[in-house]
């Protein structure tokens, strides 16, 4: 007897301890209700349920590292306990009072894919403007650059070879006509959500070296244009993200040009870190710099002023009608943590529903919540599990049982509301391309994309990877090549259109839950969703065909229509998407 009130004791202390409604991963809000959690040693808890006047079943959705995790839904934020039953008995752990405002879903994020743009590499609309961008680039103010030489920035045709100013200052002049006019074919794609790299005027052809924060690029275009093609991408019902760089300026800044002229006297001298005066611009040594770039000068967001400044760009930009923002390297602002909370209550005051993403590669939780972003950069699962998956190392270095496990632990990490908006990406303008990741196999790379859009939140396609491009990231950044349209292979856009059309079509896809099932050796698999809408994906990265038990039921394949009782062949370096069939 004394042994079993032990065991129970023990239990109810460790669930305690492990679910506290305070730390978003274990309450957060979603369209459907609100994500109750709690975390327990393996194998010790058999059933749970959520008490909230009535009791609402929980069930095991998690299992990593000798941990699971069980969920639940209740219908409102107020009070509850949890009961759970386990191998020494039941306990009722409790009450918890929600937090008052839990972090929230929002709904439209996670429904449909997206697909992120570099503009000068997209689509040519106007050659017209084409010559404009060597009146802005960064030569003409960095003295540095001009004294020692070297390759000058320059204009290129759209199917030039790289330069070796590829990067940064070889201009092949895609703009805003030309996303315009591309706008009904990401429709056609499937896309749900376009981000944008920088548009705003600066001093390369990537745009993260500002000069004038609230002036659309001339060599892109003007706020016309830009206006159209947010209307435009609305009426097609695609949101729009605008990429935000509140660290480091350009060199032709205004305020960093009146530093430059004035000195000590400058009204923006504290907006910089100037270590000596007077300075030639481009020379890292008198300033502080982004990673010691002498091109972008770091901003002083500890000050008042530079903070109301950027709050009020950000602020300008959602009014003109973007649907949110993707912030560039985050961590690195001085007091960051209380910027970013207040650029999400200014920003939400102004759209309820705008949607922000910071530039972090790695998992950090604490970086989300509801004074924090919405959704990191999820490199730390696109390119660090699923990309990972994809190159077929032996199961015992990364299969299935790996994969899963990382993935399990990372979204019990992170609230359900985030994996709900989740912004997940493989490749991106600061990497290779996926097929070069994946040595040129075609095969590896559509399943790197069906596990992507198979998991929770936004799955984001970099430009021309539907055109299976090659391009390494190193030395050239030739992943940014211009997208040759005329040799775009189709196979490869068909395969990428129907899995936007999965995404779009199927609830659990765009839902949030996600629950491990199995894996072994190569294979990988799934839940996704409830009831009668629930999924079960499942993955194979070896060469030969593995084989999947699949619970009670008829199961049909989404993607090739076969049916299956019992079991599922799932091909080598393949992919299923089963979805039980109605009685």
């Amino acid at each position: 007897m004394k042994r079993f009130q032990a065991l129970a004791l023990f239990l109810g202390l460790a669930l305690a301890q492990t679910h506290d409604p305070q730390d978003p991963a274990q309450f957060s809000r979603l369209p459907e209700g609100y994500s109750v959690r709690f975390q327990a040693p393996a194998e010790e808890v058999r059933e749970a349920w959520v008490v909230q006047g009535g009791a609402f079943p929980m069930a095991r959705q998690l299992v990593y590292g000798g941990k699971e995790v069980w969920r639940g839904l209740i219908p409102e934020a107020a009070p509850y306990a949890l009961r759970v039953r386990g191998k020494a008995g039941e306990k009722v752990l409790g009450p918890f009072r929600p937090p008052q405002r839990p972090f929230a879903a929002l709904a439209w994020v996670g429904e449909r894919g997206g697909y992120q743009v570099f503009p000068d590499r997209f689509q040519n609309g106007d050659p017209s403007n084409d010559a404009l961008a060597l009146e802005d680039d960064e030569y003409r103010y960095n003295q540095v650059w001009q004294q020692r030489g070297g390759p000058l920035p320059h204009l290129s045709a759209w199917q030039d070879p790289p330069s070796p100013l590829h990067c940064c200052h070889q201009y092949y002049g895609g703009d805003l006509k030309g996303l315009l006019e591309r706008l009904p074919y990401l429709a056609d794609l499937g896309v749900g959500l376009l981000y944008l790299n920088p548009l705003f005027r600066s001093g390369s052809a990537h745009g993260y070296d500002t000069h004038d924060y609230l002036k659309v690029a001339p060599r892109l275009g003007d706020e016309a244009l830009l206006c159209q093609v947010l209307d435009r991408a609305h009426a097609l019902g695609i949101r729009v993200l605008f990429d935000f760089v509140p660290n480091h300026t350009g060199l032709g800044f205004f305020a960093f040009q009146d530093v430059v002229k004035r000195g000590p006297a400058s009204p923006y001298w504290n907006w910089y870190f100037v270590r000596r005066y007077p300075f030639v611009p481009g020379d890292a040594s008198a300033y502080e710099a982004w990673w010691g770039v002498g091109s972008l000068p770091k901003l002083n967001t500890g000050n008042p002023e530079v903070r109301a400044y950027l709050l009020g760009v950000a602020e300008r930009w959602v009014r003109f009608g973007f649907d949110g923002v993707r912030v560039d390297v985050p961590e690195d602002l001085l007091e960051a943590k209380g910027f970013f909370r207040d650029l999400k209550a200014r920003l939400r005051a102004i759209n309820p529903e705008a949607y922000l993403v910071g530039e972090i590669w790695r998992r950090a939780p604490d970086w989300v919540g509801e004074g924090a972003f919405d959704s990191l950069m999820n490199y730390a699962i696109g390119r660090d599990i699923v990309l990972r998956y994809a190159q077929g190392l032996h199961p015992a270095l990364f299969g299935g049982v790996r994969a899963l496990s990382l993935l399990a632990e990372t979204y019990a990490q992170y609230p359900e509301a985030a994996a709900a908006m989740g912004f997940n990406l493989i490749s991106s303008h600061d990497t290779s391309r996926l097929l070069s990741d994946l040595g040129g196999n075609a095969a590896k790379a559509r399943l790197a994309w069906a596990l992507l859009f198979a998991l929770p939140g936004t799955p984001v396609v970099w430009q021309g990877e539907e055109c299976g491009l090659l391009g390494e990231k190193e030395p050239l950044d030739l992943g940014r090549r211009p997208i040759p349209w005329g040799s775009c292979d189709g196979e490869f856009r068909l395969f990428l259109q129907g899995l936007y059309r999965l995404k779009a079509q199927e609830p659990a896809l765009r839902g949030s839950l996600f629950a491990t099932y199995l894996a072994e050796g190569g294979l990988l698999s799934f839940f996704r969703g409830e009831g009668e809408e629930r999924l079960l994906l499942a993955f194979n990265n070896q060469a030969a065909s593995a084989s999947l038990p699949l619970p009670q039921g008829t199961w049909r394949d989404l993607l090739t229509g076969e049916a299956f009782r019992g079991q599922a062949e799932v091909p080598g370096l393949g992919a299923r998407y089963l979805k039980k069939a109605s009685r």
